[in-house]
């Protein structure tokens, strides 16, 4: 996983309107945590923050005030429910070799069985304690022929080496559903008919 290189620096106002003139500034509010220190506040600038975070559980080295830098992994994103800008970012600490727990996206590839089967996310990303400068980006498993009624648990997915599971390895994390509309559209119809002929 590579690096992403972001400068911040530390922000001493605080509340509503200090993160608004720091928005209009097209920069993003954010809190730096994590291995016992106390809380860093920080300013971010808002379009190399937005890139970087479009890689899931992306590993950030920040330089704080040009002072030395930290790495660190986004936490918590809070966007604008309509424009969807950036509005603040939690941030971790980590260190090198250091295990965090993280949520990676689950990818399925392959066709599943014929007969109008649908495939369901029952967790879209699953949660795995990888070392920090090592956190997959997804994971892909093969949903090839499996037909309705079949699962695949969070066991039957392959991992990297160094990531471990940090959930139940009997967790359903895609299940394999019966297409049922068209059999209730079927059975709404017959209803209808016979409605029609009382």
């Amino acid at each position: 996983m590579s690096e992403v290189k972001i400068s911040a620096e530390t922000r001493t106002e605080f509340g509503k309107g200090a993160a608004r003139r720091i928005r209009r500034d097209s920069k993003v509010p954010g809190v730096l945590y994590g291995h016992g220190s106390d809380p860093l506040h920080l300013t971010f600038p808002g379009h190399d923050l937005l890139l970087a975070l479009r890689t899931p559980n992306v590993l950030i080295s920040l330089d704080i005030d040009g002072k030395g830098t930290e790495l660190a992994i986004p936490k918590s994103v809070q966007r604008d429910p309509i424009k969807g800008f950036l509005e603040h970012v939690d941030l971790q600490l980590v260190k090198r070799g250091e295990k965090v727990t993280v949520e990676i996206p689950v990818h399925a590839e392959g066709e599943l069985a014929p007969g109008g089967n649908l495939l369901e996310h029952v967790l879209n990303a699953l949660p795995v304690e990888a070392e920090a400068t090592h956190i997959p980006e997804a994971l892909t498993v093969s949903i090839e022929g499996l037909a309705a009624g079949a699962s695949i648990l969070a066991k039957d997915i392959p991992l990297p080496s160094g990531t471990t599971l940090a959930v139940d390895e009997d967790a359903v994390v895609l299940q394999v559903l019966a297409a049922q509309a068209e059999e209730a559209a079927e059975g709404e119809a017959e209803g209808e008919e016979a409605a029609a002929e009382a």
